[in-house]
């Protein structure tokens, strides 16, 4: 043992050279979770950095921090200037933002619901969405409308309806639906950034719900083209094209049916208007099925447009059975909860729908 010993020592140096130093076993960075609320504030707050020329106003989007706290601190860090509060006057605030944008800022008007932008109706359609054509491409109107659209909970018919539908009707405008933190970071980056009026329908169920995001997504650059759906979820059974919170809905429909055998590809539209008709009529014709799934009204709603361009389109042929839509009822929406919850797709709607597509 000891002449061992005397032997390490002499050797010193050389046996040294020859032991491997420790290595560390490095992973890719584990991505964050990050709320929908949080997503939107990072965006405005890094686009407001990057561009002086953008701009918020709205009914306490500043020293209250936002109705539901979307633009939290963005009024300490820019002040009155870039944060401005409104009076509770949609068609007012909305026309100083449309002459704005034509007049070289770019504004985000937020709405504390889209439900209330119908006060504001003509400066949407009449003044931000008509005026490049009419002006002979000349006059671009860079300025997004955003705030919480659809039916949330207890605000009953008056505060509860989805604009999707009648906004996406209008040439001139973008209509984008985020689902979860990534879209609306993205989405919203790529709204401020676009020299069109943008419409940004967010979802006040949403606000508080975490989603993990990747370090890219995390990146200042990181923007989400308008007018590309995202495939959520791979399957071959059947096409489930959503939007919204209505994304998840479908996603817990499909880890259901995984169960029982169905696999169901879920689509993402992201962007209404444009609409990726093409990642639906490729999807649709691997999967030879489709279900719609919406919070709007039946008719003339988003899931019609589908249809529609489907029927028209080279995808149709290739369907083994008729496309369904799943919906809101087609009535106001009542506030006792009980004919709320019946009023809106739930989980169990989807499947009924997927399964009486499949036959089975």
């Amino acid at each position: 043992m000891a002449t061992s010993l005397k032997c390490f020592l002499r050797a010193g140096k050389n046996v040294v050279s020859v032991l491997r130093p420790r290595g560390f076993h490095s992973s890719a960075p584990a991505a964050v979770q990050v709320t929908v609320r949080d997503a939107l504030n990072q965006a405005m707050d890094e686009e407001l950095e990057r561009d002086e020329r953008v701009y918020l106003l709205g009914e306490e989007v500043a020293q209250y921090d936002g109705a539901y706290k979307v633009s939290r601190g963005l009024w300490k860090k820019y002040g009155d200037k870039r944060i401005v509060d409104t009076p509770i006057s949609e068609m007012g605030f909305t026309g100083i933002a449309v002459g704005s944008a034509m007049a070289g800022l770019r504004p985000i008007c937020e709405f504390m619901t889209f439900n209330f932008s119908m006060q504001a109706i003509d400066q949407v359609i009449n003044s931000a969405a008509k005026t490049y054509y009419m002006s002979a491409g000349l006059q671009t109107v860079p300025i997004v409308f955003r705030g919480p659209n659809g039916s949330s909970a207890g605000v009953a018919a008056q505060h509860s309806q989805c604009f999707a539908a009648w906004y996406a009707h209008c040439p001139g405008l973008k209509v984008v639906s985020p689902w979860n933190a990534e879209d609306a970071r993205g989405l919203l980056k790529a709204a401020i950034r676009d020299d069109n009026p943008v419409v940004f329908l967010e979802n006040e169920l949403m606000y508080g719900v975490a989603f993990e995001m990747s370090e890219e997504s995390q990146s200042k650059d990181f923007t989400i083209p308008i007018g590309k759906a995202k495939i959520e979820r791979q399957g071959n059974h059947v096409t489930l094209v959503s939007h919204s919170r209505c994304v998840g809905h479908c996603l817990d429909a499909a880890a259901v049916l995984a169960k029982e055998g169905i696999e169901c590809e879920v689509i993402n539209l992201r962007s209404i208007r444009p609409m990726d008709v093409e990642s639906i009529e490729t999807s649709v014709m691997k999967t030879n099925h489709l279900v719609t799934v919406e919070g709007g009204w039946p008719q003339f709603g988003v899931g019609s447009e589908i249809c529609a361009k489907i029927m028209e389109g080279p995808a149709f042929n290739y369907l083994d059975a008729p496309v369904t839509r799943v919906t809101g009822v087609d009535i106001p929406m009542p506030y006792a909860k009980i004919l709320e919850d019946n009023s809106v797709p739930q989980i169990k709607d989807i499947i009924f729908s997927i399964k009486k597509t499949l036959n089975v």
